[in-house]
């Protein structure tokens, strides 16, 4: 059977879904994350499906995130439905990780935004030499939805931060250490894996069989300098501890002066919030977090200067960090502009 840019099969103990939207990177649709939900629903009753898999046809990517453009264009026009995509796509997250059932991601290509909700929340996220992983959305004025609160707050010291801020892009081996992935394995080996869980091995004693250590980790090494500097209390206090860092806190500080302020700020604040709250109240907040942001400034501009004009030069308002109010700031966080507990619905989430 053929979803809407997804194809989705039975085969054998295996329920397989797999992205098939090249030409857009995989970005996630309206349609593509309720056929996703339909699947899930199916497969958690039946008795002949054993575990679930999501991978991607061949190609540069797994899932390069949401189909922002088609976001932005609803936004422009005022259409209320702008906050579909989001509600279904957060219920999506939660019930990824609410299955009952082993969900296996197979992560063989660049993995961004709304492809790390329909991925990291499983049982099994299985990295690549291919991988390339990235939380971008300061860089359009947007912050690390899908349930980034939960999943960047639990990484190894303040790496979360670091990736949620910069967006910097990390690989198959920085994702194992970072527990965004929890194993390596050659993409050569990718085939041989659905094989046997077609076959109906128990997914943790194939990847057993399967993985291996992969390369060193570049935030393993990083690792002191990282944690030093991004788990300040502030971005402004990120920036000062920048400046004792030679070369890489110069590289850093003059990446994060191009991002949004006002999402830097909030991401700073949403990952504090996120340590402290289970995934669903996570989702909850980010889907408050993001209809206030739907009717901000920072996020049309981010998106005309990336993917509109392309000229690359956002002006962000406010445009400096020290400029963004902090008031602001709590706003984001006080009083949801729509009722995300109703909307996403209630799952049993069964903890990473």
């Amino acid at each position: 059977m053929e979803g809407t840019h997804i194809l989705v099969r039975e085969q054998g103990a295996l329920g397989r879904l797999t992205l098939n939207r090249p030409n857009a990177l995989n970005a996630l649709t309206l349609p593509m994350c309720e056929t996703v939900l339909r699947a899930l629903s199916d497969w958690e009753d039946d008795p002949d499906i054993a575990a679930i898999l999501i991978d991607a046809v061949p190609g540069r990517a797994f899932c390069a995130g949401g189909d922002i453009r088609a976001v932005y264009d609803l936004g422009r026009a005022g259409d209320p439905r702008v906050l579909d995509f989001f509600t279904t796509e957060y219920r999506m997250n939660a019930a990824i990780a609410g299955c009952a059932k082993p969900y296996i991601s197979i992560l063989n290509g660049a993995v961004m935004g709304g492809g790390a909700g329909i991925s990291v929340h499983g049982r099994f996220r299985v990295a690549t030499e291919n991988t390339v992983f990235a939380m971008p959305e300061t860089a359009i004025g947007f912050f690390p939805d899908v349930g980034g609160s939960f999943f960047l707050s639990r990484c190894p010291g303040a790496i979360g931060m670091y990736l949620g801020l910069t967006g910097l892009r990390i690989d198959g081996a920085d994702m194992r250490y970072a527990g965004l992935a929890t194993h390596y394995l050659p993409a050569a080996r990718n085939a041989e894996l659905v094989s046997r869980l077609i076959g109906g091995e128990e997914p943790d004693h194939a990847l057993a069989a399967l993985s291996v250590d992969g390369a060193g980790s570049r935030l393993r090494e990083n690792r002191a300098a990282i944690d030093r500097v991004f788990g300040a209390a502030s971005v402004e206090k990120i920036l000062i501890g920048l400046t004792a860092e030679k070369d890489w806190g110069t590289e850093i500080t003059q990446l994060l002066r191009t991002r949004s302020p006002t999402s830097l700020s909030l991401v700073h604040r949403q990952l504090r919030e996120g340590a402290t709250r289970d995934l669903a109240g996570c989702l909850e907040m980010e889907l408050g977090i993001a209809a206030k942001v739907l009717k901000g400034h920072d996020f049309y501009e981010g998106v005309r200067a990336a993917l509109v004009d392309k000229d690359q030069t956002p002006h962000w308002c406010p445009a400096t960090i020290e400029d963004v109010d902090a008031e602001e700031i709590n706003r984001f966080f006080q009083s949801p502009m729509c009722s995300p507990a109703d909307q996403i619905g209630t799952v049993q989430l069964r903890s990473r």
